[in-house]
Formats: structure tokens, C-alpha cells, sequence
């Protein structure tokens, strides 16, 4: 399976002109114009999705009046899988483990197996990882992180 450049362009353009509509539809919501008290809420909103929605548009029709070489071999989308199909499954783990138990253990698979490193030394980076996230983000901003189901028991 190749990927051309024409079908990439395509999907991009695609995926940001349905986030810039969805801005828009939202923004209208919120009412855009001016009201008694100045501008309403929706109007930069409004405005930044007509922006984003013309860029996907001038991405599109760009996107189709290049030529239409390969831009991915298989090889390549194999190496972007590797890439982000543990970043996919991170993201999705979170809400059920969370965020410093998935820092922890996708820092861990990502130097003990891609890298072929040490198993020591992954998990020192690993932990590391987790306290250096709690530390920045619980005590120096006093934000909290997900904690996901384990944050139910005390964790």
C-alpha cells in the first residue's frame, strides 16, 4: 500500500476544514456580532474558523493540482505505525491508568523495545518520567493529572 502526496494533501485538508466548520457552527452559537456590551463571545471564534476553514480549502485545491507522486512506501508506513500506534494507544490508556502509570510505562516500551536498551536503565528513565511529572505539574503548578481509575482507590 503506497500513499500518494495528492491523497495525504486530501485527508489533511479534509480533517482541518471539518475542525474549522465545527468552529464556526460552534461560534455561531455563542452569537457573533455586536451586542449592547461590544463584541459577542462567538465572533473571534467565528473569525479564526473562517480562517482555518480557507486555509483547508487553498490546502485542497493545492493538494490536487500537484502532481500526485508517492509519498509513502510501505516501508515508511511501517515506521510510522511503529511510531504511532504505541502514541495512539498512550493517549487512549490515560483515562483508564493514568498519566503518570502511562508516562511511565509507554517511556519504558519506548527505550527497552524500539531502542533494544537496557531493561534497567528504561526503568529508571521510566520512573524518573512519572516523578518528574508529578513533581512539575502536582507541587511546583499545583495542577492535577489524570489519575484515571487508580485515582478512585487513593493513589
Amino acid at each position: 500500500m503506497m500513499i500518494s502526496r495528492r491523497s495525504l494533501e486530501t485527508a489533511t485538508a479534509l480533517l482541518t476544514g471539518a475542525f474549522g466548520a465545527a468552529v464556526v457552527v460552534s461560534s455561531i452559537g455563542n452569537g457573533i456580532g455586536w451586542s449592547a456590551s461590544g463584541v459577542d463571545a462567538g465572533t473571534f471564534p467565528f473569525i479564526v474558523g473562517l480562517i482555518i476553514l480557507s486555509g483547508s480549502i487553498f490546502n485542497l485545491v493545492q493538494g490536487w493540482l500537484e502532481a500526485g507522486d508517492i509519498l509513502l512506501r510501505p516501508s515508511e508506513l511501517k515506521r510510522l505505525a511503529i511510531l504511532f500506534i504505541p502514541a495512539a494507544v498512550y493517549v487512549g490508556v490515560i483515562p483508564l491508568i493514568g498519566m503518570y502509570l502511562a508516562s511511565a510505562a509507554y517511556v519504558f516500551g519506548a527505550l527497552a523495545w524500539h531502542k533494544r536498551g537496557s531493561f534497567v536503565f528504561a526503568g529508571i528513565a521510566a520512573i524518573g518520567t512519572a516523578l518528574a511529572l508529578y513533581v512539575i505539574f502536582e507541587r511546583m503548578f499545583q495542577i492535577s493529572l489524570p489519575r484515571g481509575l487508580l485515582g478512585d482507590f487513593g493513589f
